[in-house]
């Protein structure tokens, strides 16, 4: 298979030609590093803070039925809310003036008339406590049912408030739940809060509490018998009173013990390594929800995958402002999905040049930029193109500034575009225009060797990950004018990454292992293996600082403490990486949206995963180093 990893022996050959003597190290002209304020750069929240006004509207009559393992609740409370605004998982607005007491058919009706803060704002509910049929009362069970947009409601609209609905919330929303079952986001990311209602509906359908919900995309699969494993485990709980303790421990979390169903789905869902056996043994003594699993499953991440559509070895994926993902493929095209999952050019967008494309990225305006490996033009050396975020070519043919074989592009807080040139060992910095800003053959010098990956710090310095080289990892100033190697341990660094205090994660492809590299350059870890690490390739970090990597022969991802973490560096999955359930082959590279979803690219199994809610949301699109949104 051809790829970034390892272009064809042809090529190199050729290549090595030209590069003889350029894995050398060059010595700046000018200071990087010591006590000078390149060391404590600091990416910084780039968001305001003064929140929009709303403008109340009144919502419409709804009804619903609680069910707990089936059966219908009796003398639940049930309560309507509206998502806080103020933080995630900030206090939500109760939309009743008393909770609703659900009758011997688990029913509640909801009259018109309440004020919700928007018509945008999303809702939804809440049962606490009430008697199971054929069972004891039971105040632990707390189910909930996300909703979605105030204004999207049905007037006399009907839902279901069971274990499945509760699961879907919990792990679409986890990003924007605390204890409690408290939903809110900060009012800057109400695109992020509302994808992750989309989610929930995806996974389970509020009008039955069935997974998968209504109207899927025809490209998108939820994984419902694992869903239905979580809701079984729920279930036991509504039943037995010792099932109830004994979900509260193995959802334990920290020093964070659960004591209601609704937190003990939360603590699983950001916790999904943990107790797997005892979680699953639970589920086993429910058939409430089904198809179920057969057996504990290596994690309880739950993940969609989106296929069909001509996808053809799938590599570089970005996340555009409104939350649609764009992925690119090596042999058809660029696509881009809907955070619903579909697909909105189905047969993908291609000509004008548009091929062979390993780099790809969204740019501050929602522009999407695409590096075409091999192209007709420019003497088979590739170009790079523009589409709109609608997806019409605003350029195309931009062969300046140097560009050979681009093999990844980065976007930056300016609007330029760093473009990776593999065959020339050089890089290529293009404006908003797609003039260069590198010269006639690009920046580097001879200090890049094999170069496939780059990342932008909060000073606009790009760097860069080589393949080859005593020293990896180039730093490039802003204006090209200085250009420094560091050694970062690194075998075959095939993806780099940026963290919030300028910190260089490094995933490294040959020796499956990831390598840190301070502001200064200064090797802070050094080819740390573990977590399932295995050929990594992508790498990102989510808006915590935590470092996610995707591992192209472990079919797996690896979640790993940022450096502003406790225990920087320990790995925060298991030892096979987490996903490894999640039908992934060859996955290559990763992006996070402002849900705190992970989309990865399977270049082998041409498709494209969402592992739903398990990061701390980003500031799309990304441009430098991660924000919150």
């Amino acid at each position: 298979m051809k790829n970034m990893r390892f272009l064809a022996s042809a090529l190199v050959a050729v290549l090595l030609t030209a590069l003889i003597g350029c894995g050398g190290s060059l010595v700046s002209t000018s200071s990087v590093g010591g006590s000078g304020n390149s060391c404590s750069a600091s990416a910084g929240s780039g968001q305001t803070t003064t929140c929009p006004s709303l403008t109340a509207v009144s919502g419409v009559a709804l009804s619903g039925t609680v069910l707990a393992n089936a059966q219908p609740v009796s003398v639940a409370a049930v309560q309507l809310y509206a998502a806080g605004n103020s933080g995630n998982g900030s206090a939500p607005t109760a939309l009743l003036a008393a909770a609703l007491t659900s009758n011997a058919s688990g029913g509640f009706s909801i009259p018109a008339g309440y004020s919700c803060p928007s018509a945008q704002t999303p809702l939804y509910l809440l049962s606490k406590g009430g008697t199971p049929a054929g069972t004891a009362a039971n105040s632990s069970l707390w189910l909930m049912t996300a909703l979605g947009p105030c204004g999207n409601l049905s007037p006399g609209s009907s839902v279901i408030v069971d274990e499945a609905t509760t699961v879907a919330a919990a792990w679409a929303l986890a990003p924007f739940l605390s204890t409690g079952g408290k939903v809110g986001a900060t009012c800057t990311n109400t695109t992020g809060l509302d994808n992750a209602f989309i989610t929930a509906a995806n996974l389970v359908n509020p009008a039955t509490g069935l997974s998968p919900g209504a109207a899927l995309a025809s490209t998108l699969t939820v994984p419902t018998a694992k869903l239905n494993t979580l809701a079984n485990a729920l279930a036991a709980c509504a039943t037995s009173g010792s099932s109830c303790s004994t979900l509260f421990a193995a959802a334990t979390s920290g020093s964070s013990t659960p004591t209601n169903t609704a937190d003990a789905a939360f603590n699983i869902a950001r916790a999904p390594g943990n107790n797997l056996a005892a979680i699953y043994n639970l589920a086993s003594s429910s058939t409430a929800y089904s198809p179920a699993l057969s057996a504990a499953p290596p994690d309880w991440m739950l993940a969609n995958t989106l296929t069909g559509n001509g996808m053809n070895m799938p590599t570089a994926v970005s996340v555009g402002p409104s939350g649609d993902v764009w992925l690119a493929n090596y042999s058809a095209g660029v696509y881009e999905f809907s955070p619903a999952g579909a697909s909105l050019f189905p047969s993908g967008i291609t000509g004008n040049g548009i091929n062979q494309v390993f780099g790809m990225a969204v740019d501050i305006q929602g522009n999407v930029w695409i590096g075409n490996e091999q192209t007709a033009s420019n003497q088979g050396l590739g170009d790079v193109a523009e589409l709109n975020s609608s997806g019409s070519m605003l350029l195309n043919d931009i062969t300046g500034g140097g560009i050979e074989f681009p093999t990844a592009v980065t976007a930056d807080s300016n609007g330029n575009q760093w473009i990776v040139d593999y065959a020339s060992s050089k890089v290529t910095l293009l404006n908003s225009s797609g003039v260069p800003l590198s010269g006639t053959s690009g920046w580097g010098g001879t200090s890049l060797t094999f170069p496939v990956a780059l990342a932008v710090d909060s000073s606009h310095n790009a760097w860069v990950a080589n393949q080859s080289g005593e020293l990896p990892v180039t730093r490039i100033s802003a204006d090209g004018s200085t250009v420094t190697n560091y050694d970062c341990d690194c075998n075959g660094a095939s993806g780099i990454a940026v963290d919030q205090n300028n910190n260089l994660w490094i995933a490294n492809y040959s020796s499956s292992s990831v390598s840190e590299v301070n502001a200064c350059g200064k090797l802070e870890l050094g080819a740390i293996t573990g977590g399932g690490l295995k050929y990594p390739q992508g790498i990102a970090v989510d808006g915590a600082g935590t470092v996610w990597v995707s591992n192209v022969h472990g079919s797996s991802i690896s979640e790993i403490a940022g450096a502003s973490i406790t225990s920087p560096g320990s790995f925060l999955s298991p030892s096979t990486g987490y996903g490894t359930d999640a039908s992934m082959l060859e996955p290559f590279a990763l992006a996070i949206d402002a849900s705190g979803n992970i989309w990865v690219s399977n270049e082998s199994a041409n498709s494209l995963t969402q592992f739903i809610g398990v990061a701390t949301p980003v500031k799309p699109p990304l441009a430098g180093p991660p924000q919150l949104p």
